[in-house]
């Protein structure tokens, strides 16, 4: 009888052993860039240049040697300071312009001008030429054009998932992980989605290997504003969600089980 009840206690001592092992399988593929050492570096891109797309949201400022000759292409919008205080006092910031479907915006004075598909250097110097007709040739307008509504999603296996706003418009996948705190260990290095909204609205989903150095000559390797990375989880994660509370009912159980073994070890000694 002693004999049987140690064999049961050594049989649920390995069960136990082999639950817990089961949850911690090997990493593989988990080191990014894994051929750097073969990749072509010649065939990196030039530096990236995002282009200004529907739905954005731009200042324009425009800056002349008499600053007179450019207030009219500089709207001012009046915000209240306190909205807890009883005042008319105001604080002034420049208008904003949300680019339409067509990629167009209502600008003073010329009306509408189409940037969609431009880069800011190329809008700011299509907008020069338009206003440059309304005022003095000695004015040289310099006008400057920046997106306050630039932003990238990173969700599933990341430390801090969310949105994140890019203040200088150019940010690359591995700039967007590092904002989330960097894949989790569960995280699927080989195979992470990347869903990007076109110019026309319609929706691509690319995949992105982490593991591949080629990754840098991508096209998709600098994101674009609105973009969202995916990061799926591996095979052991998502069993472990899937097992859940069955699997913290089975190491109960079997503590209790190892429990009362080591009971009747004791009282048949």
């Amino acid at each position: 009888m002693k004999k049987l009840s140690l064999s049961i206690l050594t049989l649920l001592v390995m069960a136990l052993s082999v639950i817990t092992m089961t949850g911690c399988g090997s990493s593989k593929n988990v080191a990014y860039f894994q051929n750097s050492d073969s990749m072509l570096v010649a065939s990196s891109r030039a530096l990236y240049d995002a282009k200004i797309m529907p739905k954005d949201v731009l200042t324009i400022t425009v800056s002349t040697v008499n600053s007179a000759a450019a207030e009219p292409f500089n709207l001012i919008v009046a915000t209240p300071m306190n909205a807890n205080l009883r005042t008319t006092a105001t604080q002034p910031t420049l208008q904003s312009y949300i680019v339409d479907n067509e990629g167009c915006v209502n600008f003073p004075i010329i009306g509408r001008l189409h940037l969609g598909g431009m880069t800011k250097n190329e809008a700011e110097k299509y907008i020069a030429g338009q206003i440059a007709p309304y005022m003095a040739q000695s004015e040289h307008p310099i006008v400057t054009v920046r997106s306050i509504n630039y932003k990238i999603s990173v969700l599933g296996e990341v430390a801090r998932p969310g949105m994140f706003t890019v203040a200088n418009e150019k940010i690359n996948v591995l700039e967007a992980l590092a904002q989330a705190g960097d894949l989790t260990i569960y995280g699927v290095r080989d195979n992470v989605k990347l869903v990007r909204e076109n110019a026309d609205g319609k929706i691509e989903f690319h995949r992105l290997n982490l593991n591949d150095a080629n990754l840098v000559n991508s096209p998709y390797y600098y994101l674009q504003q609105n973009d969202v990375i995916y990061v799926e989880p591996n095979k052991v994660k998502a069993q472990n969600s899937t097992v859940g509370t069955t699997t913290s009912l089975w190491f109960s159980a079997t503590s209790i089980l190892v429990s009362i073994a080591s009971l009747l070890v004791n009282i048949l000694r």
